[in-house]
C-alpha cells in the first residue's frame, strides 16, 4: 500500500487538498553601472547584509546548501550571502579569477540542479537582496532579485494598491521567477509578469573576464536593448546573476506610483471541490478533461469576465481517490463564474464534491499560496495546450493515472491550468516567451519521500510524458511548447528525449537563434551555463 491509501479515511480530504496544492506549487549606460535612484535608496536604508562568506565548517553552511530542492544538496567551496549589487560583481569576479564555477540563488525552489550541482563550486545567494521600492527615476518599481514573491505582493499593496500578476507559490524568490516569464492566478487577466518588465540590472562578464553590472531597459533604442529581451522569457542563469527588476505598465503614463501598474483586487474568491474517482470509468475520465478543455478555448479571450476567473484541474493517480480543482476569481460575479465553470466541466461527468468556496483579503490569499513544493522529493514536466487533447491522449493519461504499482508516490498528477486571456495579446517575438496562443498551461508532477524510490518514480514520470505524446515522438508537439520555469533536465538528455526535437526548439521556438546571440554578446566565455542554459550563438 502507498502513502495515500495508508492514510485513514477521515484525514483523505486533507491530504487530497495538500497534495492537490503541492502539485499548483509546482518567475542606462553600458559599463559598470551605479543608478542614482539605488544609491539614494540604499542610502536611505541600514547597511546591506554582507557580504558573507559561509563555508563547510560554518554552522549556516547545511542550511545554505539546503535551500533547494529536496532531491539536490550542494557541496559549494563557499556560499557567499551578498546584500548589493556591488558585492555581487565582486563576488562573481573573485570566482571567476580563481576559475571556479559560480551559480546565484534567489528563492531556492528550482526543480532541477542548476545551482546544487557538484560542479559548482561557488554559490551567491541573494538573501540580502529584498528591497521592493518605487524608484522616480525610472518612474517604476525596483524589485531586488531575492525578494520573494509574498514580499513583493505585500510592499506593492501596502504602499501603492498595486501588483504584478507573478506566481502563485508565496515563497519563489523573483530573481529566476521573471527571468522565465513569470506567470499566475492573475495572468489571465494581466498578462505575465515580464509584460510588464520595464528594466532589467545584470552582473555580466565580459570577454576579458571582468564582472561590471549592467542596466538594459524596454527602450527600443537602448543599446542594451537585447538583454533585456532575454529575460523576458529566456531562464535564469543563462547571462549573468540578475540583481534588481523595473515594473511598470508598458501602456502607464504619468508619475503616480498607484496607476503605473495594475490594482490588486480588494477581495478573492478562493475556492477547491473535487471529482471523485468512484464510479469514474475511462469515458467520464475523458469527459471531465475534455470540458475542462473546451471552456479553456471558449473563454480564451481577455475581453470577457472569465479573465478573472483562475482555475487548475488536477488529474490525480487513483488512489489519491478524485481530481481536485484548486482556483482563484475575483469581482462581484465572481461565485457566478465559479458555478457557471463547474455546471460546464460537470457536464456527463457528475456534480463536484466538497465544493469550498472562501471569500478572502486579496493579500490574505496570497499569504494562503501553495507554499509545499520542499516537502517531498520531485519531477515535474511541462507543456501548454492551444486546444484540448486528443481522444488518443486522454487515453494514455486515464492508463498511467489508473495502472497499480508505484506505492512511493506521494502523488502523481496532472495539472491543466487556464491560460490565454492577457497573455495571448502579446506577439510571439516581442519578448523571450514564445507561446502566447496556448490555452492550458500543463504540469506533470510526481512527488515521494524516499530517495531509494528516485529512480522508480522519475521512471513513472517519464513513461507518462511518452505515452501522452507518442504520436510527437514523447515530447510536445513544438508548436505547443513547455515552460521553462518549469525545467525539465530531459529534454536535454538524449537517452530520454529520442524525438529529435531539440530542448530548445520546445522551451523557446523561434526565439532561440535571438537569444543565441544574446548569449554571445554578454556571456561570451559561458560563465553562466546548466543542462537547459543557452547555448552561445
Amino acid at each position: 500500500m502507498n502513502a495515500e491509501s495508508r492514510t485513514p479515511q477521515h484525514s483523505r480530504r486533507s491530504l487530497l487538498r495538500n497534495t492537490a496544492l503541492m502539485s499548483a506549487g509546482l518567475v542606462a549606460a553600458q559599463g559598470i553601472h551605479s543608478p542614482a535612484s539605488a544609491v539614494a535608496a540604499e542610502a536611505e536604508c541600514p547597511p546591506p547584509l554582507g557580504p558573507v562568506t559561509v563555508s563547510p565548517e560554518d554552522n549556516r553552511y547545511q542550511e545554505l546548501v539546503r535551500r533547494g530542492h529536496k532531491r539536490f544538496v550542494g557541496s559549494p567551496d563557499y556560499v557567499r550571502v551578498v546584500g548589493s549589487t556591488d558585492q555581487v560583481v565582486t563576488a562573481v569576479q573573485e570566482a571567476v579569477r580563481a576559475g571556479k564555477r559560480v551559480a546565484a540563488r534567489s528563492g531556492g525552489h528550482c526543480l532541477e540542479d542548476f545551482v546544487d550541482n557538484p560542479d559548482v563550486r561557488v554559490v551567491i545567494d541573494l538573501s540580502g537582496m529584498t528591497q521592493v521600492y518605487f524608484d522616480p527615476e525610472r518612474n517604476a518599481f525596483a524589485v531586488e532579485a531575492g525578494a520573494i514573491l509574498e514580499e513583493v505582493y505585500r510592499r506593492l499593496f501596502l504602499g501603492w494598491g498595486v501588483t504584478l500578476p507573478a506566481g502563485w507559490c508565496p515563497r519563489v524568490g523573483a530573481g529566476g521567477h521573471v527571468a522565465g516569464g513569470g506567470y499566475g492566478v492573475l495572468s489571465r487577466a494581466h498578462g505575465l509578469v515580464v509584460d510588464y518588465l520595464h528594466a532589467v540590472e545584470v552582473v555580466v562578464v565580459d570577454q576579458s573576464g571582468q564582472a561590471k553590472a549592467v542596466v538594459a531597459t524596454s527602450d527600443p533604442a537602448d543599446p542594451l536593448h537585447e538583454l533585456w529581451w532575454a529575460h523576458t522569457g529566456g531562464g535564469g542563469g543563462n547571462f549573468g546573476i540578475v540583481t534588481r527588476y523595473w515594473f511598470r505598465s508598458p501602456k502607464a503614463t504619468g508619475t503616480d506610483p498607484s496607476s503605473l501598474l495594475p490594482t490588486a483586487p480588494s477581495m478573492v474568491l478562493d475556492f477547491s471541490c473535487q471529482w471523485p474517482w468512484e464510479g469514474m470509468d475511462e469515458q467520464r475520465f475523458a469527459q471531465l478533461a475534455r470540458n475542462h478543455a473546451r471552456w479553456c478555448e471558449r473563454n480564451s479571450s481577455p475581453d470577457l469576465p472569465t479573465a478573472r476567473f483562475y482555475g487548475e484541474l488536477i488529474l490525480m493517480r487513483r488512489v489519491a481517490g478524485g481530481h481536485v480543482l484548486l482556483g482563484q476569481s475575483s469581482g462581484p460575479d465572481a461565485e457566478q463564474l465559479l458555478d457557471d465553470y463547474l455546471a460546464e466541466v460537470s457536464e456527463g461527468v457528475g456534480p463536484a464534491q466538497n465544493v469550498v468556496k472562501q471569500w478572502r483579503p486579496w493579500l490574505t490569499a496570497v499569504y494562503a499560496g501553495p507554499n509545499t513544493s520542499k516537502l517531498y522529493r520531485l519531477k515535474i514536466k511541462s507543456g501548454y495546450l492551444r486546444q484540448g487533447f486528443s481522444d488518443s491522449q486522454l487515453s494514455a493519461i486515464y492508463q498511467q493515472l489508473t495502472q497499480a504499482g508505484n506505492d512511493s508516490l506521494v502523488t502523481g498528477s496532472l495539472g491543466l491550468s487556464t491560460y490565454g486571456g492577457a497573455i495571448n495579446t502579446v506577439a510571439s517575438d516581442a519578448t523571450a516567451t514564445a507561446t502566447r496562443d496556448a490555452v492550458i498551461k500543463l504540469l506533470y508532477s510526481a512527488a515521494w519521500d524516499d530517495p531509494a524510490n528516485d529512480e522508480e518514480n522519475i521512471a513513472w514520470l517519464r513513461e507518462f510524458y511518452q505515452r501522452v505524446y507518442a504520436e510527437t515522438g514523447g515530447v510536445p508537439d513544438p508548436a505547443d511548447g513547455a515552460y521553462i520555469n518549469y525545467p525539465d533536465n530531459d529534454l536535454a538528455d538524449p537517452e530520454v528525449n529520442t524525438s529529435g526535437v531539440p530542448w530548445h526548439t520546445l522551451y523557446y521556438k523561434d526565439n532561440y537563434p535571438r537569444l543565441q546571440r544574446v548569449k554571445s554578446r554578454w556571456d561570451p566565455l559561458n560563465i553562466f551555463h546548466h543542462a537547459l542554459s543557452i547555448e552561445p550563438a
